[in-house]
């Protein structure tokens, strides 16, 4: 099982800060740094000393970083033209050697919106699929050939579909936990289903719903990634669990049911269940972006005992 570390820097934190997350995610053995896609704080947090852009963060780590992937969960498709950010996506693939990777959902946050300025549409699933459809078919047309696309809510028209990235394909993510439309998305455009902060039960659930849809769209559903993204507060002993809940404002018990809490080996046989209904992929949630030694304890007694 992949462990990669997940950040949600609009509870505040600087460039320089995720930086160092970056390099301790690297320099730790860990598979790839991800990061939310927000521009307003969420709960308690006073979300010092402001938000970061996403893809402004991943085009500087893109230079900083040598060999683990970048990507997003999830970019919110209400922030971004889906021409612009097949131009941004694929440039920062190219500064990267080729380690890029894009989470695009639809967009929820309807009070980051209002705070900045961003229109907030009422129909927003039906343009995430088409956003999907012009990313994936921008990237995918052939040098020197045009890409066309005209649909209800955007239309392109001889567009060089420049630039490309470096790998072949950039490999494209979606994830939620809707029923029906969201696995049917995931069918049609997903190289890996994410559903974040759901249990063993409901995630094998989900999972049964996206392998079936991919099995109706035609193509094998071991051909996706299955993944999970959850909360993690791993400690030596209980003194250091209790320490870490407290510095992210969770509770222990809660964060043992709905999360990965605990020592290592509790951590361990956890992953292990997740592992028993098909996630091969795990994002572990970091809400402190100071703790480093988190990062170290969790790659020598976690990720040491996966691998």
């Amino acid at each position: 099982m992949d462990l990669r570390i997940f950040t949600e820097p609009q509870q505040g934190a600087t460039y320089d800060t995720l930086l160092t997350v970056a390099k301790a995610t690297e320099d730790l053995g860990f598979d790839a740094f991800f990061r939310s896609d927000h521009y307003l704080r969420m709960g308690s947090s006073d979300g010092l000393p402001g938000p970061t852009d996403a893809w402004i963060t991943l085009a500087g780590l893109a230079r900083e970083t040598r060999r683990i992937r970048l990507g997003t969960l999830m970019t919110a498709g209400t922030f971004r033209l889906p021409g612009v950010l097949a131009i941004q996506v694929a440039q920062i693939d190219q500064m990267s050697g080729g380690r890029v990777e894009l989470g695009l959902g639809a967009g929820w946050f309807e009070e980051e919106h209002t705070a900045y300025g961003i229109p907030f549409p009422k129909e927003k699933f039906a343009r995430l699929e088409e956003q999907l459809a012009i990313v994936t078919g921008l990237w995918g047309t052939k040098v020197g050939e045009t890409f066309d696309f005209d649909g209800r809510h955007y239309r392109l028209a001889d567009s060089p579909a420049l630039p490309k990235p470096v790998q072949r394909k950039i490999p494209v993510l979606i994830g939620g936990h809707g029923a029906t439309r969201t696995p049917r998305l995931a069918a049609r455009y997903a190289d890996e289903f994410n559903i974040p902060f759901a249990s063993i039960e409901d995630s094998e659930r989900q999972f049964g719903r996206v392998r079936a849809a991919a099995e109706q769209f035609g193509r094998a559903p071991d051909a996706l990634v299955y993944s999970n993204a959850l909360v993690v507060c791993v400690g030596k002993d209980e003194a250091e669990v209790a320490r870490r809940a407290q510095a992210i404002g969770r509770d222990v018990t809660e964060l043992r049911a709905n999360g990965l809490a605990g020592s290592p080996a509790e951590v361990v046989d956890k992953l292990g269940r997740y592992a028993e209904i098909g996630s091969r992929r795990v994002y572990l949630q970091i809400l402190d972006l100071d703790d480093l030694e988190h990062l170290e304890l969790i790659s020598s007694q976690v990720q040491s005992q996966l691998s």
